[in-house]
Parts: C-alpha cells; sequence; structure tokens
C-alpha cells in the first residue's frame, strides 16, 4: 500500500497536540510524514521539523513557504494538518483548500461565523476534504453509542447531559504561563476562552451521538481568575432540532478534576454514560433492568466500534489512538471510501456559531438564542 504523504502546520516542539497528531497520523502506516511549518520561529521550526526527519527542502519556515513549495512539486503532501493557535486557522485552512488539499484543522475551525461559513463553501467548490480535530468522536465506545441511539436501542432521545471541566487553569499564577494565558486572550482565542476551548468539544459530541443539531441556547459565562478577559467557567442549556433537552457544563478551573469530560445520553427506553477517563466502556442502563457495563473488544459490537478498536479486549486504548482513527477515516476519505463519523466543515461552522450564540447569551444574562448558522436555519 502506497502511504499517503502528510504536512503539518504548528505541531512543534513543547505543543501540546503536536504529539498525538504526530503519532495518529503514523500509527497505521498509512501516512508518512514529509513536510512541515511547525513553529512561528522559522528557523526553530526548520531545525525542529529536521529532527524529526524531515528532509531540508521540505522543512519549512512558515505556511506560506510551505504552501508555495508544496503547490510546485509533484510529490505534493495529500494532506495538511493546521495545529496553530486558533486565529490563524482560518487564513490557513482557506488557503490550503484553495490551492487543492486537503486539510485536516484543529478546532476551532475559525474565529467568526461568517469564516466558518466560508470554509464549508470554499471546501465544497475546492472538492476536497476538511475536517475539524473532534477526536473524541472517534473512540471506539462513542461509536458504540451513537450506533445505539441510531438503532433505537434506548427510544427516542430525550436529554443529553454533558461536561468537560479540569481544574488545570485554576492557579493564580495561570497569568504568567504562556501555554494558559493565550487561551484567555481574545488577541488570540478569539471571543470565547473555556467554551471555545473545551465546551465545544462536549457541544460536539452531544450532536455526534444524537445525530443532531443544537438549534438554540441559553448560556452563563464567568471569570474566576483575576485579568482573564474571557470566561474559565461557563453553563449552556440547549435544545437540539429533534426536540431533545441538552446541559452544559465546561469549566478550567475545577480543581480536582482532571480531564473531566463525560456524556449521558437519556432516552424513553434506556440510557447510556461514556467517560473519556475510563474510554473502554460504555455504560448502558434499559429503562426497568439492572446496569450493564458494554465493553470495548467484546463480541455484539456495531460495525462501526469494531472498525476503530484496535487491541484486543481489556487493554486501554488512548487519546493518541482515537486521534489514529481520524487519520484513519481521512485516509478513507482520500482513498474515496464514505466516512459519515468524519466531522467535516459543516461541523466546524456549525461549532463556531455556537460559541457566538453563547457569547451572545451571556452577555444578554442568558437569553435564548438561536445557535445556527445562517446557512443553515
Amino acid at each position: 500500500m502506497t502511504k499517503l504523504k502528510w504536512g503539518m502546520i504548528g505541531g512543534g516542539e513543547g505543543s501540546q497536540i503536536g504529539p498525538a497528531h504526530r503519532l495518529g497520523a503514523l500509527a497505521d502506516g498509512r501516512f508518512e510524514f514529509v513536510a512541515g511549518a511547525l513553529d512561528h520561529r522559522p528557523e526553530v521550526g526548520r531545525a525542529y521539523a529536521e529532527k524529526l526527519g524531515i528532509v531540508g527542502d521540505r522543512a519549512y519556515g512558515d505556511w506560506t513557504e510551505m504552501l508555495a513549495g508544496e503547490k510546485a512539486r509533484e510529490d505534493r503532501i495529500d494532506l495538511v494538518t493546521v495545529a496553530t493557535p486558533n486565529a490563524t486557522h482560518f487564513e490557513i485552512t482557506k488557503a490550503f483548500l484553495e490551492a487543492g488539499f486537503n486539510v485536516l484543522c484543529e478546532k476551532p475551525m475559525a474565529m467568526t461565523v461568517e469564516e466558518g461559513e466560508e470554509i464549508v463553501r470554499v471546501a465544497e467548490k475546492s472538492g476536497k476534504i476538511c475536517a475539524v480535530n473532534y477526536c473524541y468522536s472517534a473512540y471506539p465506545m462513542v461509536r458504540q453509542a451513537r450506533a445505539m441511539v441510531r438503532n433505537g436501542e434506548i427510544g427516542s432521545v430525550r436529554l443529553v447531559v454533558t461536561n468537560f471541566s479540569h481544574g488545570h487553569h485554576g492557579g493564580s499564577t495561570d497569568a504568567d504561563n504562556p501555554r494558559i494565558r493565550w487561551r484567555y486572550d481574545p488577541k488570540v482565542a478569539g471571543v470565547s476562552g473555556q467554551f471555545a476551548d473545551c465546551g465545544i468539544h462536549a457541544l460536539h459530541m452531544a450532536s455526534f451521538i444524537c445525530d443532531d443539531e443544537v438549534a438554540s441556547l441559553s448560556a452563563d459565562f464567568v471569570s474566576t481568575v483575576a485579568g482573564r478577559e474571557l470566561e474559565d467557567d461557563a453553563m449552556v442549556n440547549f435544545r437540539m432540532s429533534g426536540g431533545t433537552v441538552g446541559r452544559l457544563w465546561t469549566s478550567s478551573v475545577a480543581i480536582g478534576r482532571q480531564h473531566g469530560f463525560d456524556i449521558q445520553i437519556f432516552g424513553e427506553t434506556g440510557g447510556l454514560r461514556w467517560a473519556s477517563e475510563q474510554p473502554n466502556q460504555l455504560i448502558y442502563t434499559p429503562a426497568g433492568q439492572r446496569t450493564q457495563i458494554i465493553e470495548k473488544g467484546e463480541g455484539g459490537l456495531h460495525e462501526d466500534a469494531r472498525r476503530l478498536s484496535r487491541v484486543s479486549i481489556a487493554h486501554p486504548e488512548g487519546f493518541p489512538l482515537a486521534v489514529a482513527n481520524i487519520y484513519c477515516e481521512l485516509a478513507d476519505a482520500i482513498a474515496g471510501h464514505s466516512r459519515d463519523g468524519l466531522p467535516g466543515a459543516p461541523a466546524g461552522a456549525r461549532s463556531i456559531a455556537a460559541v457566538h450564540a453563547a457569547v451572545a447569551s451571556a452577555d444578554a444574562d442568558g437569553a435564548w438564542i438561536d445557535a445556527r448558522p445562517p446557512m443553515y436555519r
């Protein structure tokens, strides 16, 4: 099998997300890492790319140099990953799509609703894939939950409760930490801090498992650490198009919580619970019956859960392998195979619209706001 050629922008030495992308992209032998512009400091980026095995003429100083260089090559990259700060996602993603490259963009895909809609249109016009790294949706037992909802195994969904809350930004000295400070700086992060950083993972997960879209929401934002311009805690109530009621809490100051991403789905005939800190298990409670634990790798799972399980039952699969599942689905999609679980540009556009709706709602003391991008109303 010929490997697809992969390049990366951002995600350099010391990056939080860069290693997960490199491990994920290379885990299954579907991609080879051939090009990169890995740091905002050109020489540092070039040096690190070469340290990772990229040959000199494809170790680029910045993304514009990489775009020009790859466009001119016959063996151009098949996929580029955009893992830069939020404010740069739109410009880079749009430029590479327009030049005929497939793109995997870190979330949020854009900073404004208009930018999100523009990426959707550019991707459609280019005929290229634009995916967004909502990688938690690629855990096998999340796919099992989605399949069970689609299959009617818990009946019509009435209520979804989800949260993504941790305490790793709760210290009073965090204002001096550059890896944390940018997340609350509107010039870099955009209009929202914690909700745009972690909350939209929880919101996307609710839409993904319920196979429905958020229609409206009401939000309460607060900044608990002095000096932060953007929120570090948020509570969001939402309604989905099919009538499901949603509750979402996201926080970065919940000291004592480590990762804190979980979701509960309550239907007419049963309930489901999945937690990222125990990702191999899906908790299933049929109405009037005992609670069951469905294990990754056991017999009788739905096809999507079987396909994305990599090791035998009782062996853990973690975050980099969820990212690897996204890359496997990208490789399949590039080869022309349909993968409806791959989060695309529409998911990115819906997420940024929900972020702006939540900000507007919080500014209006929790007023209910239409959370859909205009193009999907």
